[in-house]
Formats: C-alpha cells, structure tokens, sequence
C-alpha cells in the first residue's frame, strides 16, 4: 500500500491532483508566511530559561518596570571641542527626543565628556510596547532629528537600542538572502542538468516549501509557544533551499535512469520514486530528529530553532516527493531538453572521475584512511583556540552601521558603562549593605540611591567596561558572588550584561548535554537502517572528524583571515548538529548505495560501485548546501558569516574528503567486518577478496544515482 501511495504524484490523473492540492495549500500559506515577523521575539531576555538569574530580576523588578524600557546612548562629537551652540543643540535635541512617540521620562543628559569634545544623552525606549523592530523607527526618528542642522556636529545613536536598530537593518536582507540563495541553486543545477527548466522546477518546489515552513512556524509560534526570532528565520531559508534540492537532485537522478528503461514516463517516475524514496526519507529523518534534539536546550532561541528547522525539512521532502514529481510528470521528458534521455538509451559509464577516484583508494585503502584521518587531526587542532564567550554588540557586525561608529566615539570620551548599568534587586531592609559590598566589586564604578517599592529596592551599578564584552560579564559574575554573600538579603544581579551572560552559560549547558545525545540518536537510528554496529561507528567517528577539522579550520580564518573578534555561545552547538546530520545525510545516500550493491558482489566491489554511482549527485547535492550556506554571508552579521562559512566549508569537505576518500577507504579496509553482526556480515561475494588481490573484473556502468 505505502509503494502504491508513494506512486500517486506520477499517476496520469492523481498527479494533477497532487498539484491542485499544493494550490489550494500555497494560497493560504503565502499569507500566513507574511506574518511569520510578528510572532518573532528578538530580545535576549526573552530567550533565556525562566530560572535564569537575570530572568528572575527582571520578575522581581517588574514594579520599577525598569525591565520594559532599552537605552539608547546619543553621542555628539566635535574634534575640535564642544560650542555653546553644540550644547545648545544637544539640550534641544533631548527636549525633541522627549516627544517621540515610545519614549519613556525625561532624557538624561547631555553631559560633557572631561575632554570637551563629546557629549552624550541617554533616552529610554519603551521595547515591550513598540518591540524590537518599533526600536529601530524611534532610533531612525531620533536620528532626523539628531542629523537636522548639526553644523558638522557628529551624530550617533549607540547602546543596547542603537545594537536593535542596526541589528534589524542587518536582518532586513533577508529578501537579498533568499535571492542569492535562489540564484546559487539555479546556477548548481544549469551547471549539473544543463537544462532551462529543471532548475525552474526545482526553485519553484524549494520555494513553496519555504512559505509552507513558515506558515506552519507561524501557526505554532502563536499557538503552541515556539520561540522564533530573525536567526531562525534566515538559517531556515537556506537550510530548506539547500536539503530541498538535494532530495531533487537524488530523485532527478534516479528518474532519469528510469527513462532510459521505460517508455512511459509516468512509470518511469513511479519506479524512481520507489527505489529513491526510502533513502530519502531516511536521510530527511536523521536530520529532522537531529534538530528535534535542539529542544532539549534551556536557550529558548535555540530550543525554538530546532522544530523550526524540523519543520523546514519535512516539508522540504514532503514537497520534493510529492509536488516535484507531479511536475516533472507533467512536464515529461522536454524536461530534460536539450539532453533528453530516450528510451533505451545508454546510460552514464563507469569511467568517470569517481571511478577513478574508487580505483586509486583500492590500492592501498589502509594508507589513505589512515593519512587522511591524520590529516582531519591535524586541521582540528585550529579549534584549540576558538573562543565562544560571545560577542560584543560592536563586534558582531562585519561592517561599521551608526552604533559601531557611535560606540568607538563613545569609548574614547566616556566611561565605557556608563548608560547600561547592572540592576541588583534585594529585600528593601537589606539594601545598604547590598549598596556597600557592591560598590567594592572589581570592575563597578558607581552604585546609585536604592530605589524602594513593595518590600524590594533596586540598585543600578555602572560598569567599568563595554556592558556588552566579556569584562564586563566577569565582573557580573564578582557582583553576584559578593551580594549572594549577603545574608537575609536575597539579592540578585540583572540588567543587560548578567543577560548576555546567563545567554552564554545556557549555550554551554546545552552543548554539553546535546551534542552527546544527537550522537547516540543519529547512531541508533542508522544502526536501525544499516542493521549493523561497526558501519554506523565508523560513519559517526568519521563525521566527528570532519566536524572538528572544519571547526579548526574556521577557527584559524576567524582570527586570521576574517579578523573577527570569537564566536557567539551557541556556534559550537549549532554548527555541530548542521554538520554531524547534513554529513550523515550524504553517507547514508553513499552507503546504502553500498549494502545494495555488497549484497550481490560483495563488499569490496559494493563500495567501488558505490562510490562511481553516487559520485556525481552526491557532489552536486553538496555543492548546492555549501552554496546555499555559505550565502548567509550576505548578512553584515558576523554570527551568520561564521556559521555560513563553517557549514559550507565542513559540507564541501564531507562531500569532497570524507565520503569519497576516507569511508570508501574504510569501507575497502574493513570489508565485511562494515555489517557486523548482521546478516550481510556472514555473506561471503566474489568481490570479498583479500586486499592484496586486484579483482580484474570491470566495475558495472550505471547512472550516477543514489
């Protein structure tokens, strides 16, 4: 029934019904994709677990709302000094600033730097009622006003809404994103098919799987509590892109085999459909179960992003073994013009690269697997100093916007804290001792007059350093260990830093405990569809490998290349389960390519024919992801830059290395002993010969297909 089911997109009648019913599916998608942004919540805090400490002050401290407002720090500069007239300017300006719309009380400022070349205003910006793109319209506004007849006056709005406001400019090429995207993909497949339409069919596939996505994220975003914000939304785009057109490019493959075998192309299609399927779902489960396993993070931003991704892929392969094949159907065999496969064609040989590739590892597969996994070592060694202790708000934009400007302008006329402070909430009785051992932590220059409300007082201390860098995040840390200390005063440390700090030891936390579980998951599961125990760890430990060796190699072009100041906290962890599922998803269209073949000839020549038939999609499906991937460096973030290079580079290299040349090696080495202790393991073929003995028989021509 399940064959007879998965045969319905290329039937002479149900393919259009198939095709009427992604219709009637796509017109109320597209308007619920629209609105995916009003469900979004990028606000740090909204992001952390609820028994966070910074969380918790910001419960605590509801009463002083002071949880409800961001700063945004206006510097004025003038090299030659301040004038009257600038002053004069400045004071205006705040009166101005006071009657935008969301701005809360009245600014604070200007003051004077001791240099007399700068000044600075702090106004307060009401981010629960305007949200977190509503910051960047009163930003804009105060910068119109800030700009109108400044006389050479320098003008910049930084601090915490100076970072929302440039960091939403950012996210806003999303459009360009899934653009470039989209040409990456069209000009892999011309390349590939060398054919007009099939890469029109498949866009027009992968982009109706994106809008489905993101209107079934929607509807769970505002039903079911799913945390989504703009990373979730642009990591989406080129995942769904990238694995959608792999799953094309494999059943393409495949169907174009078949019509060389079959007249009709309605059974060519349903053949292909039959003995492509299984591995394509296997491979889009092993990588949606990989992100499921994102919800076990205590981060909600994480924990959002893996059933959003999840979603992303099954509906990627839900719309590539339905939709796609009723088009293709549809289409029939001009699909392919101007290389059009005729029935009882030849097919491709089996002299190609790959071929090639098959023969030389055969000569001495020990030698190559064993340098190749030296070599893997040895790039891995890079990551030793990659540092994931975050990102300052200047340092996670690769160019320079107003708030990166405004922030070195600010740094060299004023004390780096000053504006975003730290908030300590204690019991109302307790606050001047709380006062007192706060103000001799390292790194707090100044605490304020206790604010008292309904049994609890508030403090604001001012930080010696950038409220957004990792010194400032230490001397949180110093604050908190000192007023915990206090007894009977209950006190704990919030504001924006002990946020981005609480931030970094969640993303720690679950790295610790993700990464493991996704390694035993992915294990069991191909465990389960290799019925074999020595196959599964020789894949899993080659994929760790190639894992590390691109986290070293992108280390070392971070710091040396790129010149990026680390890595945000939860690099590691989402570059990991990128690479550890997308790197199974090619070793299982390789293997079980493989067993099929070992079971007829043996292992040896199953994994030579294995690697001549799978060769060529298998390059062209990673070159694809990589492409896709490595667009994200579209965005002026430095975050979407790093995960960008790290997935497409650790891709090519699964694709290029690690499949071809280390597991075929592997593979050639072990033998049997790969399906130990199934079935296949005890099956003894002509091609299982002892590795000092060349078999002379040719290796079978078939098409590159999964």
């Amino acid at each position: 029934m399940l064959r007879d089911m998965a045969s319905l997109p290329a039937g002479r009648v149900t393919k259009w019904i198939v095709l009427g019913l992604w219709v009637a599916v796509l017109l109320p998608a597209l308007l619920l994709a629209g609105r995916l942004g009003d469900v979004e919540e990028n606000d740090n805090s909204a992001w952390l677990p609820a028994h966070a400490e910074s969380t918790e002050v910001v419960e605590r401290a509801a009463a002083f709302r002071l949880a409800d407002t961001v700063p945004a720090i206006v510097v004025y500069d003038r090299p030659e000094g301040i004038t009257s007239a600038d002053l004069a300017k400045a004071r205006a300006d705040a009166e101005a600033f006071q009657g935008l719309d969301d701005v809360v009380g009245r600014p604070q400022g200007p003051s004077k730097a001791r240099d007399g070349k700068a000044l600075q205003t702090v106004v307060q910006i009401h981010k629960d009622r305007t949200g977190w793109e509503g910051i960047g319209t009163v930003v804009d506004a105060m910068t119109e006003v800030g700009e109108r007849d400044a006389d050479g006056l320098g003008f910049h709005v930084t601090g915490p809404a100076g970072y929302a406001s440039d960091s939403i400019k950012a996210f806003g090429g999303g459009g360009g994103l899934t653009t470039i995207t989209a040409v990456v993909v069209v000009v892999i497949l011309l390349l590939t098919y060398r054919s007009p339409v099939l890469p029109l069919l498949t866009l027009l596939t992968a982009g109706g799987a994106l809008v489905t996505s993101e209107a079934v994220i929607y509807l769970l975003a505002r039903n079911a509590g799913l945390t989504v914000n703009k990373q979730t939304g642009f990591i989406l785009t080129v995942l769904v892109f990238g694995a959608a057109t792999d799953y094309a490019l494999l059943l393409i493959s495949r169907y174009r085999e078949e019509l060389r075998r079959h007249e009709d192309h309605h059974e060519a299609m349903a053949r292909a459909l039959r003995r492509s399927g299984p591995a394509i779902v296997a491979s889009a489960a092993t990588v949606a179960v990989s992100l499921m396993l994102l919800t076990l993070a205590t981060l909600n931003s994480t924990q959002g992003l893996g059933p959003a991704c999840a979603v992303g892929i099954l509906v990627g392969l839900l719309a590539m073994v339905t939709l796609m094949p009723a088009l293709l159907v549809i289409c029939g065999r001009r699909v392919f013009w101007p290389v059009t496969p005729s029935y009882g064609s030849a097919g491709a040989t089996g002299d190609g690269i790959w071929t090639r590739v098959g023969t030389a590892v055969s000569r001495r597969p020990r030698i190559v697997w064993t340098g190749t996994a030296l070599l893997l070592a040895v790039m891995a060694a890079g990551a030793l100093g990659l540092t994931s202790d975050g990102l300052s708000h200047k340092d996670q934009f690769t160019g320079t916007p107003q708030m990166v400007v405004g922030e070195e302008i600010r740094s060299r006329h004023f004390p780096a804290g000053s504006g975003d402070p730290v908030y300590v909430v204690a019991d109302a009785g307790s606050a001047q001792r709380v006062r007192a051992v706060l103000s001799g932590v390292p790194g707090v220059t100044g605490v304020s007059t206790p604010m008292v409300e309904g049994g609890e007082a508030v403090l604001l201390g001012q930080l010696e350093d950038d409220p957004s860098g990792t010194a400032a995040m230490r001397a949180v840390e110093r604050a908190r260990t000192a007023v915990h200390g206090i007894e009977g005063a209950d006190a704990q440390v919030g504001g924006n830093t002990a946020i981005m700090l609480d931030t970094q030891k969640a993303a720690a936390r679950d790295s610790a405990v993700i990464i493991p579980i996704v390694l035993v998951t992915v294990f069991l599961v191909l465990a389960l569809l290799l019925r074999a125990i020595v196959a599964p760890l020789l894949l899993m430990a080659t994929v760790v490998l190639s894992f590390g060796a691109a986290l070293g190699v992108s280390g070392l072009m971070f710091d040396h290349v790129f010149h990026f100041a680390g890595t945000e906290a939860s690099f590691p962890l989402l570059t990991f389960v990128f690479l550890v599922a997308l790197g199974i998803d090619y070793n299982i269209f390789l293997v079980t390519r493989v067993r099929e073949e070992a079971q007829l000839h043996g292992t040896r020549r199953g994994a030579l024919t294995g690697l001549s038939a799978t060769g060529g999609v298998i390059t062209s499906a990673g070159l694809v992801l990589a492409g896709t991937f490595a667009a994200m460096a579209s965005l002026p973030l430095v975050f979407a830059a790093e995960l960008g290079f790290a997935v497409a580079f650790g891709v090519l290299l699964d694709t290029m290395i690690v499949r071809s040349v280390l597991v075929t090696a592997l593979t050639l080495d072990v033998g049997r002993w790969m399906w130990w202790p199934g079935r296949l393991f005890r099956h003894r073929a002509d091609g299982d010969q002892p590795l000092g003995v060349r078999s002379q028989a040719p290796i079978p021509a078939r098409a590159p297909v999964p």
